[in-house]
This record gives structure tokens, sequence and C-alpha cells, in this order.
């Protein structure tokens, strides 16, 4: 199975490369189509707590792209109420079977440390994000605090 054996390669990489902001991955090993990590974000207002992410691989990966759902809420206008994520690289339009779940990976990150209101899955968060960023900003650390999981010791 190729996915199998990509997928295994990758997980090596990205637990030696050290992701500070993506840790505590954990697969279970009868099934590695499922990923669960944390995303530990560097930048306010998310700065305040970390985001249990799963990532689920089709049968079909690299061919077809991985599926990230944030099982940890948060307050963001391109991540919606169930945890979907809009992210452009797994898009089915520009998905190419070469990206790397690295490169997946690094892009939620930029994404949860920068959101684009240009792409919303919740209008409501984008607009405030948009005409009053400092209320944004306070909600979302506030919805981090509350809602957020534990951060990792360095």
């Amino acid at each position: 199975m190729t996915s199998t054996r990509r997928l295994c390669k990758e997980l090596e990489e990205i637990r030696k490369s050290g992701f500070r902001e993506f840790r505590n991955i954990e697969v279970d090993e009868s099934n590695i189509l499922i990923w669960q990590g944390l995303i530990v974000p560097e930048s306010p207002p998310y700065d305040k707590g970390a985001f249990r992410v799963e990532i689920n691989f089709p049968t079909e990966y690299p061919f077809k792209p991985p599926r990230i759902t944030f099982m940890t809420k948060i307050y963001h206008p391109n991540v919606d109420e169930k945890g979907h994520v809009c992210l452009a690289i797994i898009s089915l339009e520009n998905w190419k079977p070469a990206t790397r779940t690295s490169q997946v990976i690094q892009c939620l990150i930029s994404l949860v440390n920068m959101p684009q209101p240009e792409r919303p899955l919740r209008a409501e968060l984008a607009n405030e994000y948009t005409e009053d960023r400092a209320q944004f900003m306070r909600n979302a650390e506030e919805f981090t605090r509350r809602h957020g999981e534990t951060r990792p010791d360095d």
C-alpha cells in the first residue's frame, strides 16, 4: 500500500523535524490514516492555548488530499463550528500528490496565526476581524483561554 509507506516516512520526518507549533502527534499504529496532534500557536490571540486537530488521510493518498478537523473549539474565521477548516493547499483544485504533510501543517499553522477573512467559513468572525480587529483579538483570546487545550511545557 503506497499511502501507508509514504505516511510512515512522512510521520517519521515530522517527528524528527521538531515542529514547535505542531506537537504530541498520536497515530494509531493499526490505522496510520488518522493522525492527531496539537497546534501550539506562538502568536496572539491563540498563544493562550493549544488546539487538537485530527488529520484524516484517504486511502487514495497522496492522490487525494487529507481532511483536517479541529477537535478543540477555536474562534477563527476560517474554521467552522464543526471544526472544518478552509485551507487552500488541501482543496481539491489545489492539491498536488507531491505535497507533503509537513507543508500542509505549516500552512495550517500560518492560517491559525494569520486568519484569511477573504476565505471565511464564519462570515461574522471575518467581518469582526476586518472591521474591529481589537475586538476580534479580545474575543478570540478569551475564547482560547476558555476552550483551548493546555499548552505543553517546552
